[in-house]
Protein backbone atom coordinates (compact mmCIF):
# COMPACT_ATOMS: atom_id res chain seq x y z
CA UNK A 1 0.00 0.00 0.00
CA UNK A 2 1.25 3.74 -0.54
CA UNK A 3 0.81 6.25 1.87
CA UNK A 4 0.99 9.88 1.77
CA UNK A 5 3.49 11.36 3.89
CA UNK A 6 2.47 14.02 5.97
CA UNK A 7 5.24 15.67 8.50
CA UNK A 8 4.58 18.55 10.88
CA UNK A 9 6.74 21.23 10.59
CA UNK A 10 5.06 23.97 12.46
CA UNK A 11 8.52 24.70 14.86
CA UNK A 12 9.23 27.69 15.67
CA UNK A 13 13.03 27.67 16.86
CA UNK A 14 12.26 30.03 19.79
CA UNK A 15 9.02 28.59 21.25
CA UNK A 16 11.25 24.89 20.55
CA UNK A 17 14.65 26.49 22.60
CA UNK A 18 12.53 28.36 25.29
CA UNK A 19 9.93 25.58 25.74
CA UNK A 20 13.07 23.25 25.87
CA UNK A 21 14.89 25.20 29.00
CA UNK A 22 11.73 25.54 30.68
CA UNK A 23 10.77 21.99 30.59
CA UNK A 24 14.55 20.66 30.73
CA UNK A 25 13.83 18.54 28.25
CA UNK A 26 15.70 17.60 24.56
CA UNK A 27 14.41 20.04 21.54
CA UNK A 28 13.65 16.90 19.68
CA UNK A 29 10.85 16.00 22.84
CA UNK A 30 9.40 19.47 22.42
CA UNK A 31 8.89 19.09 18.69
CA UNK A 32 6.95 15.94 19.39
CA UNK A 33 4.72 18.03 21.90
CA UNK A 34 4.50 21.09 19.41
CA UNK A 35 3.64 18.65 16.61
CA UNK A 36 0.85 17.17 18.05
CA UNK A 37 -0.82 20.72 19.49
CA UNK A 38 1.21 21.10 22.54
CA UNK A 39 2.58 24.58 22.95
CA UNK A 40 2.20 26.35 26.51
CA UNK A 41 4.07 25.14 29.25
CA UNK A 42 1.38 24.25 31.74
CA UNK A 43 0.14 22.13 29.32
CA UNK A 44 3.13 20.66 28.03
CA UNK A 45 4.52 19.97 31.82
CA UNK A 46 0.72 18.24 33.22
CA UNK A 47 1.19 15.76 29.81
CA UNK A 48 4.96 14.95 30.12
CA UNK A 49 3.95 14.83 34.31
CA UNK A 50 1.10 13.28 34.60
CA UNK A 51 -0.46 13.87 38.67
CA UNK A 52 -4.02 12.44 40.49
CA UNK A 53 -4.59 16.07 41.49
CA UNK A 54 -5.03 17.35 37.83
CA UNK A 55 -8.02 14.64 38.17
CA UNK A 56 -11.54 16.24 37.90
CA UNK A 57 -14.00 16.93 40.44
CA UNK A 58 -16.02 14.06 40.45
CA UNK A 59 -18.99 15.88 41.39
CA UNK A 60 -18.92 18.63 38.48
CA UNK A 61 -20.40 15.62 36.37
CA UNK A 62 -24.59 16.12 36.49
CA UNK A 63 -26.45 13.89 38.56
CA UNK A 64 -23.36 12.54 40.51
CA UNK A 65 -24.80 13.78 43.74
CA UNK A 66 -27.79 12.34 42.94
CA UNK A 67 -26.27 8.94 42.30
CA UNK A 68 -23.68 8.75 45.71
CA UNK A 69 -26.58 9.62 47.81
CA UNK A 70 -29.00 6.53 46.07
CA UNK A 71 -26.27 4.16 46.42
CA UNK A 72 -25.41 5.36 50.23
CA UNK A 73 -29.09 4.82 51.13
CA UNK A 74 -29.13 1.46 49.32
CA UNK A 75 -26.12 0.78 52.09
CA UNK A 76 -27.82 1.95 55.11
CA UNK A 77 -31.44 -0.22 54.18
CA UNK A 78 -29.07 -3.30 53.11
CA UNK A 79 -30.84 -2.87 49.61
CA UNK A 80 -29.59 -5.49 46.93
CA UNK A 81 -27.65 -3.31 44.22
CA UNK A 82 -27.42 -5.50 41.06
CA UNK A 83 -24.45 -3.75 38.23
CA UNK A 84 -25.43 -4.97 34.72
CA UNK A 85 -22.40 -3.91 32.60
CA UNK A 86 -21.35 -5.29 28.83
CA UNK A 87 -19.17 -8.10 27.89
CA UNK A 88 -16.08 -6.73 26.60
CA UNK A 89 -13.05 -5.68 28.78
CA UNK A 90 -14.35 -1.76 29.18
CA UNK A 91 -17.61 -3.26 30.38
CA UNK A 92 -16.11 -5.94 32.69
CA UNK A 93 -13.65 -4.25 34.11
CA UNK A 94 -16.62 -1.37 35.07
CA UNK A 95 -18.26 -4.22 36.54
CA UNK A 96 -15.90 -5.76 38.46
CA UNK A 97 -14.28 -2.61 39.97
CA UNK A 98 -18.32 -1.36 40.60
CA UNK A 99 -18.65 -4.49 42.18
CA UNK A 100 -15.86 -4.85 44.39
CA UNK A 101 -16.20 -1.37 45.58
CA UNK A 102 -19.35 -1.65 46.70
CA UNK A 103 -19.11 -4.80 48.58
CA UNK A 104 -15.85 -3.19 50.15
CA UNK A 105 -17.92 -0.58 51.88
CA UNK A 106 -20.67 -2.82 53.05
CA UNK A 107 -23.05 -2.96 50.25
CA UNK A 108 -25.15 -6.19 48.79
CA UNK A 109 -24.05 -6.82 45.03
CA UNK A 110 -25.23 -8.98 42.60
CA UNK A 111 -23.29 -9.05 39.26
CA UNK A 112 -24.54 -9.59 35.98
CA UNK A 113 -23.35 -9.50 32.37
CA UNK A 114 -25.78 -10.95 29.34
CA UNK A 115 -25.47 -13.55 27.31
CA UNK A 116 -24.18 -12.62 23.74
CA UNK A 117 -25.81 -15.10 22.03
CA UNK A 118 -28.83 -15.23 24.22
CA UNK A 119 -29.88 -11.86 25.06
CA UNK A 120 -27.62 -9.42 23.17
CA UNK A 121 -25.80 -5.91 23.68
CA UNK A 122 -27.43 -3.67 26.36
CA UNK A 123 -29.74 -3.31 29.51
CA UNK A 124 -33.05 -5.53 28.78
CA UNK A 125 -36.22 -6.63 30.61
CA UNK A 126 -34.62 -9.83 30.64
CA UNK A 127 -31.68 -8.60 32.61
CA UNK A 128 -34.50 -6.73 35.15
CA UNK A 129 -36.56 -9.44 35.60
CA UNK A 130 -33.74 -11.12 36.93
CA UNK A 131 -33.17 -8.77 39.14
CA UNK A 132 -36.07 -8.22 40.45
CA UNK A 133 -36.78 -11.92 41.17
CA UNK A 134 -33.13 -11.79 42.85
CA UNK A 135 -34.85 -8.82 45.36
CA UNK A 136 -33.03 -6.02 43.43
CA UNK A 137 -34.18 -3.04 44.54
CA UNK A 138 -31.22 -0.82 42.74
CA UNK A 139 -29.75 -1.24 38.88
CA UNK A 140 -26.45 0.29 38.11
CA UNK A 141 -25.68 0.08 34.39
CA UNK A 142 -22.06 0.60 33.21
CA UNK A 143 -20.86 0.67 29.70
CA UNK A 144 -24.20 0.55 28.52
CA UNK A 145 -27.99 1.85 29.37
CA UNK A 146 -27.82 5.76 27.75
CA UNK A 147 -30.03 4.38 25.25
CA UNK A 148 -31.83 2.13 27.05
CA UNK A 149 -35.76 4.17 27.22
CA UNK A 150 -37.86 0.94 26.76
CA UNK A 151 -36.33 -1.20 29.38
CA UNK A 152 -35.81 2.04 31.22
CA UNK A 153 -39.31 2.33 31.70
CA UNK A 154 -40.11 -1.25 32.47
CA UNK A 155 -37.62 -1.30 35.68
CA UNK A 156 -40.41 1.82 36.68
CA UNK A 157 -43.05 -0.35 36.72
CA UNK A 158 -41.50 -2.99 38.37
CA UNK A 159 -40.36 -0.42 40.76
CA UNK A 160 -36.67 -1.01 40.42
CA UNK A 161 -34.36 2.48 40.52
CA UNK A 162 -31.77 3.16 37.82
CA UNK A 163 -28.69 4.34 37.63
CA UNK A 164 -26.87 4.67 34.56
CA UNK A 165 -23.04 5.11 34.14
CA UNK A 166 -22.68 5.05 30.54
CA UNK A 167 -19.90 6.97 27.86
CA UNK A 168 -21.62 6.33 24.61
CA UNK A 169 -24.24 8.91 22.68
CA UNK A 170 -27.11 9.45 24.04
CA UNK A 171 -30.52 9.33 21.63
CA UNK A 172 -33.05 12.06 21.43
CA UNK A 173 -35.03 10.58 23.97
CA UNK A 174 -33.23 9.65 27.20
CA UNK A 175 -34.12 6.81 29.62
CA UNK A 176 -36.13 7.54 32.13
CA UNK A 177 -33.81 6.90 35.43
CA UNK A 178 -32.91 8.04 38.90
CA UNK A 179 -29.85 9.24 37.56
CA UNK A 180 -27.75 9.42 34.64
CA UNK A 181 -23.76 9.93 34.87
CA UNK A 182 -22.15 10.18 30.83
CA UNK A 183 -20.08 13.21 30.03
CA UNK A 184 -22.08 13.01 26.82
CA UNK A 185 -25.27 14.00 28.29
CA UNK A 186 -26.67 17.00 26.90
CA UNK A 187 -26.11 20.12 29.07
CA UNK A 188 -23.44 18.14 31.42
CA UNK A 189 -20.68 20.30 32.42
CA UNK A 190 -17.49 17.90 33.01
CA UNK A 191 -14.82 18.99 30.98
CA UNK A 192 -13.15 15.52 29.48
CA UNK A 193 -15.80 14.16 27.19
CA UNK A 194 -14.14 11.02 26.50
CA UNK A 195 -13.75 8.77 29.46
CA UNK A 196 -14.30 5.11 29.16
CA UNK A 197 -16.87 3.60 30.62
CA UNK A 198 -14.27 2.58 33.47
CA UNK A 199 -13.61 6.36 33.71
CA UNK A 200 -17.28 6.79 34.36
CA UNK A 201 -17.31 4.39 36.68
CA UNK A 202 -14.20 5.19 38.40
CA UNK A 203 -15.63 8.82 38.54
CA UNK A 204 -18.64 7.08 41.04
CA UNK A 205 -16.26 5.63 43.00
CA UNK A 206 -13.80 8.22 43.58
CA UNK A 207 -17.08 10.62 44.67
CA UNK A 208 -18.23 7.98 46.83
CA UNK A 209 -14.60 8.00 48.64
CA UNK A 210 -15.18 11.75 48.97
CA UNK A 211 -18.26 11.00 50.57
CA UNK A 212 -16.74 8.77 53.36
CA UNK A 213 -13.34 10.17 53.26
CA UNK A 214 -12.08 6.81 52.06
CA UNK A 215 -9.04 9.24 51.07
CA UNK A 216 -6.38 7.27 48.19
CA UNK A 217 -8.12 4.00 48.71
CA UNK A 218 -10.09 4.31 45.44
CA UNK A 219 -6.99 4.92 43.43
CA UNK A 220 -6.19 0.96 43.86
CA UNK A 221 -8.88 0.66 40.66
CA UNK A 222 -6.50 2.29 38.25
CA UNK A 223 -5.16 -0.97 37.08
CA UNK A 224 -8.58 -1.47 35.74
CA UNK A 225 -9.36 1.92 34.29
CA UNK A 226 -6.14 1.38 32.70
CA UNK A 227 -6.99 -2.06 30.71
CA UNK A 228 -10.23 -0.67 30.12
CA UNK A 229 -9.52 2.67 28.54
CA UNK A 230 -6.43 1.33 26.40
CA UNK A 231 -7.99 -1.92 24.86
CA UNK A 232 -11.55 0.71 24.61
CA UNK A 233 -9.52 3.02 22.55
CA UNK A 234 -10.76 6.02 24.06
CA UNK A 235 -8.43 8.86 23.36
CA UNK A 236 -5.00 8.91 26.20
CA UNK A 237 -5.14 12.65 26.51
CA UNK A 238 -6.47 14.67 29.71
CA UNK A 239 -7.86 12.41 32.73
CA UNK A 240 -7.62 9.56 30.85
CA UNK A 241 -3.92 9.67 30.07
CA UNK A 242 -4.15 10.03 34.06
CA UNK A 243 -5.54 6.99 35.14
CA UNK A 244 -3.68 4.84 32.13
CA UNK A 245 -0.61 6.15 33.52
CA UNK A 246 -1.09 5.39 37.31
CA UNK A 247 -2.88 2.21 36.28
CA UNK A 248 -0.11 0.91 34.07
CA UNK A 249 2.45 1.30 36.90
CA UNK A 250 0.36 -0.38 39.61
CA UNK A 251 -0.09 -3.02 37.36
CA UNK A 252 3.92 -3.34 37.00
CA UNK A 253 4.29 -2.71 40.55
CA UNK A 254 1.18 -4.62 42.47
CA UNK A 255 -0.90 -6.51 40.29
CA UNK A 256 -4.27 -8.26 41.92
CA UNK A 257 -4.25 -11.80 41.42
CA UNK A 258 -6.18 -11.70 38.49
CA UNK A 259 -4.31 -9.27 36.57
CA UNK A 260 -1.21 -11.45 37.73
CA UNK A 261 -2.90 -14.41 36.05
CA UNK A 262 -3.02 -12.44 32.91
CA UNK A 263 0.67 -11.71 33.39
CA UNK A 264 1.84 -15.43 33.65
CA UNK A 265 -1.09 -16.45 30.68
CA UNK A 266 0.87 -13.90 28.26
CA UNK A 267 4.50 -14.24 29.15
CA UNK A 268 4.59 -10.74 30.48
CA UNK A 269 6.80 -9.63 33.44
CA UNK A 270 5.95 -7.30 36.11
CA UNK A 271 7.83 -3.79 35.41
CA UNK A 272 7.94 -5.00 31.62
CA UNK A 273 4.18 -4.11 31.04
CA UNK A 274 3.74 -1.50 28.35
CA UNK A 275 0.11 0.03 26.93
CA UNK A 276 0.87 -2.26 23.36
CA UNK A 277 0.77 -5.50 25.36
CA UNK A 278 -2.50 -4.46 27.21
CA UNK A 279 -3.99 -4.24 23.86
CA UNK A 280 -2.45 -7.03 22.20
CA UNK A 281 -2.30 -9.59 25.01
CA UNK A 282 -4.04 -8.62 28.59
CA UNK A 283 -7.25 -7.27 26.62
CA UNK A 284 -8.21 -10.41 23.85
CA UNK A 285 -8.16 -12.46 26.92
CA UNK A 286 -10.42 -10.54 28.91
CA UNK A 287 -12.54 -10.02 25.89
CA UNK A 288 -12.30 -13.74 24.50
CA UNK A 289 -14.87 -14.68 28.00
CA UNK A 290 -17.87 -12.84 26.66
CA UNK A 291 -16.75 -13.85 22.60
CA UNK A 292 -17.05 -17.32 22.51
CA UNK A 293 -18.83 -17.84 26.64
CA UNK A 294 -20.22 -16.47 30.03
CA UNK A 295 -18.21 -13.22 29.83
CA UNK A 296 -19.16 -13.31 33.87
CA UNK A 297 -15.72 -15.32 33.94
CA UNK A 298 -13.36 -12.22 33.37
CA UNK A 299 -15.45 -10.06 36.31
CA UNK A 300 -14.85 -13.47 38.68
CA UNK A 301 -10.91 -13.03 37.78
CA UNK A 302 -10.46 -9.75 37.72
CA UNK A 303 -12.38 -9.40 41.24
CA UNK A 304 -11.01 -12.86 42.63
CA UNK A 305 -8.42 -12.55 45.75
CA UNK A 306 -7.28 -16.40 45.73
CA UNK A 307 -4.29 -16.35 43.16
CA UNK A 308 -4.51 -19.93 42.38
CA UNK A 309 -8.35 -19.93 41.02
CA UNK A 310 -7.28 -16.42 39.05
CA UNK A 311 -4.70 -18.12 37.54
CA UNK A 312 -7.43 -21.07 36.79
CA UNK A 313 -10.12 -18.82 35.17
CA UNK A 314 -6.63 -16.75 33.31
CA UNK A 315 -6.24 -19.90 31.92
CA UNK A 316 -9.56 -21.18 30.79
CA UNK A 317 -9.39 -17.53 28.76
CA UNK A 318 -6.22 -18.36 27.15
CA UNK A 319 -7.95 -21.52 25.44
CA UNK A 320 -10.93 -19.51 24.62
CA UNK A 321 -8.91 -16.63 23.08
CA UNK A 322 -7.32 -19.38 20.88
CA UNK A 323 -10.25 -20.84 19.61
CA UNK A 324 -11.22 -17.17 18.57
CA UNK A 325 -8.63 -16.48 16.66
CA UNK A 326 -9.43 -19.57 14.63
CA UNK A 327 -13.31 -18.12 13.97
CA UNK A 328 -11.93 -14.69 13.46
CA UNK A 329 -9.47 -15.79 10.35
CA UNK A 330 -12.63 -18.25 9.92
CA UNK A 331 -14.80 -15.10 9.23
CA UNK A 332 -11.90 -12.93 7.48
CA UNK A 333 -11.41 -15.11 4.96
CA UNK A 334 -14.80 -15.80 4.21
CA UNK A 335 -15.90 -11.93 4.23
CA UNK A 336 -12.73 -10.79 1.83
CA UNK A 337 -14.31 -12.16 -1.77
CA UNK A 338 -17.70 -10.37 -0.33
CA UNK A 339 -15.97 -6.90 -0.09
CA UNK A 340 -13.68 -7.33 -2.95
CA UNK A 341 -16.80 -7.89 -5.27
CA UNK A 342 -19.05 -5.19 -3.64
CA UNK A 343 -15.83 -2.83 -3.71
CA UNK A 344 -14.71 -3.68 -6.99
CA UNK A 345 -16.20 -1.14 -9.43
CA UNK A 346 -15.30 1.43 -7.22
CA UNK A 347 -18.74 2.81 -6.39
CA UNK A 348 -18.99 2.05 -2.99
CA UNK A 349 -17.49 3.73 -0.07
CA UNK A 350 -18.56 1.08 2.51
CA UNK A 351 -19.15 -1.76 3.28
CA UNK A 352 -22.37 -3.88 4.93
CA UNK A 353 -21.93 -7.42 4.93
CA UNK A 354 -24.04 -10.19 6.48
CA UNK A 355 -23.54 -13.98 6.63
CA UNK A 356 -26.72 -15.99 8.87
CA UNK A 357 -23.43 -18.66 9.92
CA UNK A 358 -20.88 -16.00 10.97
CA UNK A 359 -19.46 -15.95 14.61
CA UNK A 360 -21.29 -13.18 16.70
CA UNK A 361 -18.35 -13.13 19.05
CA UNK A 362 -16.01 -12.15 16.36
CA UNK A 363 -17.53 -10.03 13.88
CA UNK A 364 -16.30 -6.79 15.68
CA UNK A 365 -13.09 -7.81 15.19
CA UNK A 366 -13.35 -8.70 11.79
CA UNK A 367 -14.79 -5.50 11.25
CA UNK A 368 -12.32 -3.53 12.78
CA UNK A 369 -9.71 -5.68 10.40
CA UNK A 370 -11.82 -5.01 7.35
CA UNK A 371 -11.42 -1.69 7.81
CA UNK A 372 -7.98 -1.94 7.91
CA UNK A 373 -7.83 -3.69 4.89
CA UNK A 374 -9.94 -1.59 2.61
CA UNK A 375 -9.80 1.67 4.23
CA UNK A 376 -13.74 1.74 4.45
CA UNK A 377 -16.37 2.13 7.44
CA UNK A 378 -17.46 -1.38 7.95
CA UNK A 379 -20.46 -3.05 8.97
CA UNK A 380 -20.38 -7.01 9.68
CA UNK A 381 -23.76 -8.51 10.84
CA UNK A 382 -24.81 -12.17 11.10
CA UNK A 383 -28.08 -13.84 12.29
CA UNK A 384 -29.19 -14.17 15.80
CA UNK A 385 -33.35 -15.31 16.71
CA UNK A 386 -34.21 -14.18 12.89
CA UNK A 387 -32.64 -10.78 12.83
CA UNK A 388 -29.21 -9.14 11.40
CA UNK A 389 -27.30 -8.51 14.51
CA UNK A 390 -23.69 -6.61 14.17
CA UNK A 391 -21.01 -4.65 14.85
CA UNK A 392 -19.93 -1.69 13.22
CA UNK A 393 -16.85 0.35 12.72
CA UNK A 394 -15.38 3.06 10.83
CA UNK A 395 -12.07 5.06 9.51
CA UNK A 396 -10.44 7.75 11.50
CA UNK A 397 -12.78 10.89 9.88
CA UNK A 398 -16.47 9.37 9.67
CA UNK A 399 -18.70 9.29 12.16
CA UNK A 400 -20.45 5.83 12.11
CA UNK A 401 -22.76 5.99 14.90
CA UNK A 402 -23.78 9.57 13.47
CA UNK A 403 -24.92 6.94 10.12
CA UNK A 404 -26.38 4.91 11.90
CA UNK A 405 -28.55 7.50 14.37
CA UNK A 406 -29.76 8.82 10.49
CA UNK A 407 -31.06 5.47 9.56
CA UNK A 408 -32.33 4.98 13.02
CA UNK A 409 -36.44 4.23 11.71
CA UNK A 410 -34.60 0.78 10.42
CA UNK A 411 -32.99 0.11 13.02
CA UNK A 412 -34.82 -1.87 16.45
CA UNK A 413 -31.80 -0.72 18.78
CA UNK A 414 -27.96 0.65 17.83
CA UNK A 415 -25.64 2.32 20.19
CA UNK A 416 -22.22 2.87 20.29
CA UNK A 417 -19.83 6.09 19.21
CA UNK A 418 -18.49 7.67 16.18
CA UNK A 419 -15.65 4.82 15.82
CA UNK A 420 -17.93 1.91 16.82
CA UNK A 421 -21.29 0.87 17.28
CA UNK A 422 -23.11 -2.03 17.39
CA UNK A 423 -26.84 -2.46 15.75
CA UNK A 424 -29.71 -4.75 15.02
CA UNK A 425 -32.41 -5.17 12.35
CA UNK A 426 -34.57 -7.07 10.64
CA UNK A 427 -33.06 -9.12 7.53
CA UNK A 428 -35.55 -7.84 5.04
CA UNK A 429 -34.02 -4.46 5.26
CA UNK A 430 -31.37 -5.17 4.74
CA UNK A 431 -30.64 -4.30 0.89
CA UNK A 432 -32.04 -0.74 1.83
CA UNK A 433 -30.01 0.37 4.78
CA UNK A 434 -26.70 -0.90 2.54
CA UNK A 435 -27.85 1.58 0.29
CA UNK A 436 -28.32 4.29 3.11
CA UNK A 437 -25.11 3.90 4.59
CA UNK A 438 -23.61 4.16 1.26
CA UNK A 439 -25.04 6.90 0.40
CA UNK A 440 -23.95 8.96 3.44
CA UNK A 441 -20.09 7.33 2.90
CA UNK A 442 -20.30 8.52 -0.38
CA UNK A 443 -21.52 11.83 0.44
CA UNK A 444 -19.16 11.96 3.39
CA UNK A 445 -16.09 10.51 2.27
CA UNK A 446 -13.56 12.46 -0.34
CA UNK A 447 -11.27 10.49 -2.64
CA UNK A 448 -8.33 12.09 0.24
CA UNK A 449 -9.80 10.56 2.94
CA UNK A 450 -9.93 7.16 0.90
CA UNK A 451 -5.50 7.71 0.62
CA UNK A 452 -4.12 6.31 3.70
CA UNK A 453 -1.88 8.94 5.13
CA UNK A 454 1.00 8.84 7.98
CA UNK A 455 1.41 11.66 10.08
CA UNK A 456 5.01 12.24 11.33
CA UNK A 457 5.87 13.94 13.90
CA UNK A 458 9.34 15.17 12.68
CA UNK A 459 12.45 14.86 10.78
CA UNK A 460 15.29 13.10 12.81
CA UNK A 461 18.52 11.80 11.93
CA UNK A 462 20.29 8.42 13.67
CA UNK A 463 23.01 10.55 15.26
CA UNK A 464 20.53 12.77 16.86
CA UNK A 465 19.33 9.38 19.13
CA UNK A 466 21.26 9.89 21.87
CA UNK A 467 20.61 7.93 25.40
CA UNK A 468 19.08 11.61 26.77
CA UNK A 469 16.48 11.79 23.55
CA UNK A 470 15.66 8.17 23.74
CA UNK A 471 15.10 8.14 27.62
CA UNK A 472 12.77 11.29 27.45
CA UNK A 473 10.79 10.09 24.77
CA UNK A 474 9.27 7.56 27.29
CA UNK A 475 8.22 10.69 28.67
CA UNK A 476 5.40 10.74 25.93
CA UNK A 477 4.03 7.04 27.35
CA UNK A 478 1.80 5.64 27.77
CA UNK A 479 0.69 5.02 24.16
CA UNK A 480 -2.33 4.40 22.60
CA UNK A 481 -5.39 5.98 21.10
CA UNK A 482 -5.15 10.16 19.70
CA UNK A 483 -1.51 9.76 21.50
CA UNK A 484 0.71 7.25 19.33
CA UNK A 485 4.03 6.39 19.66
CA UNK A 486 6.42 9.61 17.96
CA UNK A 487 6.73 9.29 14.49
CA UNK A 488 9.90 10.10 12.73
CA UNK A 489 11.52 10.27 9.10
CA UNK A 490 14.95 9.87 8.26
CA UNK A 491 16.36 10.27 4.91
CA UNK A 492 19.36 9.24 2.71
CA UNK A 493 19.41 5.75 4.36
CA UNK A 494 21.13 2.57 3.04
CA UNK A 495 21.64 -1.03 4.65
CA UNK A 496 24.24 -2.68 5.36
CA UNK A 497 24.96 -6.69 5.13
CA UNK A 498 21.25 -7.16 3.33
CA UNK A 499 18.20 -8.00 4.83
CA UNK A 500 17.12 -11.19 7.07
CA UNK A 501 13.82 -12.49 5.88
CA UNK A 502 12.03 -13.92 9.42
CA UNK A 503 8.63 -14.37 8.27
CA UNK A 504 6.55 -13.86 4.95
CA UNK A 505 6.04 -10.18 5.25
CA UNK A 506 8.60 -9.03 7.90
CA UNK A 507 12.76 -8.84 7.80
CA UNK A 508 15.25 -7.29 9.62
CA UNK A 509 18.35 -5.74 8.52
CA UNK A 510 20.77 -2.82 10.11
CA UNK A 511 20.15 0.57 8.62
CA UNK A 512 23.11 3.32 8.14
CA UNK A 513 22.81 7.24 7.99
CA UNK A 514 25.96 9.69 7.74
CA UNK A 515 28.38 6.43 9.13
CA UNK A 516 25.30 6.14 11.79
CA UNK A 517 24.83 2.54 12.37
CA UNK A 518 21.52 0.63 13.74
CA UNK A 519 19.46 -2.15 13.96
CA UNK A 520 16.04 -2.27 12.30
CA UNK A 521 12.85 -4.30 11.82
CA UNK A 522 10.45 -4.09 9.19
CA UNK A 523 7.09 -5.85 9.91
CA UNK A 524 4.57 -6.50 7.09
CA UNK A 525 6.65 -4.43 4.23
CA UNK A 526 8.50 -7.44 2.48
CA UNK A 527 6.96 -5.93 -0.78
CA UNK A 528 9.18 -3.17 -0.20
CA UNK A 529 12.75 -5.04 0.45
CA UNK A 530 13.51 -4.20 -2.91
CA UNK A 531 14.22 -0.53 -2.22
CA UNK A 532 16.02 -1.48 0.85
CA UNK A 533 18.62 -3.67 -1.49
CA UNK A 534 18.85 -2.12 -4.83
CA UNK A 535 22.24 -0.26 -3.28
CA UNK A 536 20.75 3.27 -3.65
CA UNK A 537 19.67 5.12 -0.72
CA UNK A 538 16.35 5.78 0.65
CA UNK A 539 13.89 7.02 3.33
CA UNK A 540 12.45 5.38 6.25
CA UNK A 541 9.84 6.25 8.78
CA UNK A 542 10.15 4.76 11.58
CA UNK A 543 9.16 4.75 15.70
CA UNK A 544 12.07 3.36 18.35
CA UNK A 545 11.58 0.09 20.67
CA UNK A 546 13.70 -0.90 23.03
CA UNK A 547 15.09 -4.67 22.82
CA UNK A 548 16.58 -6.62 25.80
CA UNK A 549 16.10 -8.10 29.00
CA UNK A 550 15.12 -6.33 31.99
CA UNK A 551 17.51 -2.84 32.68
CA UNK A 552 18.93 -3.27 29.52
CA UNK A 553 17.64 -2.55 26.44
CA UNK A 554 19.07 -1.34 22.89
CA UNK A 555 16.75 0.62 20.63
CA UNK A 556 16.12 -0.82 17.69
CA UNK A 557 13.85 0.77 14.65
CA UNK A 558 10.47 -0.01 14.02
CA UNK A 559 10.16 0.54 10.69
CA UNK A 560 6.29 1.66 9.10
CA UNK A 561 6.97 2.79 5.74
CA UNK A 562 9.66 2.93 3.11
CA UNK A 563 10.70 4.95 0.16
CA UNK A 564 13.20 5.51 -2.73
CA UNK A 565 14.87 8.53 -2.52
CA UNK A 566 15.05 9.16 -6.49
Amino acid sequence: MTFNWRISENFDDVTVQNLAKSLRVPKSLVKVLLSRGISEYETANKFLNPSLKDSYDPFIMVQMEKAVDRILKARQNNELIWVHGDYDADGTSSVAMLTDFLRSIGCKVVYYIPDRFTEGFGLSDTSINKAKIAGATLIISVDVGITAYLPSLHAQRLDIDLIICDHHEPNDKLPVAHSILDPLMPGCPYPFKNLSASGVAFKLIQAIGIKLNLGDKVYSYLDLVAIASISDMVPLIDENRIFVHYGVKQINENPRPGIRGLLYCTGLERGEVLSTNIVYAMAPLINAAGRLGDANRSVDMLIQKDVNMAFRIAQELEEENRKRRLLDQQVFDEAIPLAEEFLRFGKHRSLVLHNSSWHAGVIGIVASRLVDKYKVPTILLTTIDGMAKGSARSISNFDIYSALKENGNMLIEFGGHRHAAGLTLRIEDLPEFRNKIDDIAREQITDQMLQPEIAIDLELSFNELSPLVLNSLNMLAPFGYYNDRPLFVARGVKSINGIKMISNNTFKFRVMQNNFVIDAIAPSLANKSHIVTNSKSFSVIYTIDGIGQGNIKFPQLNIKDIASDD
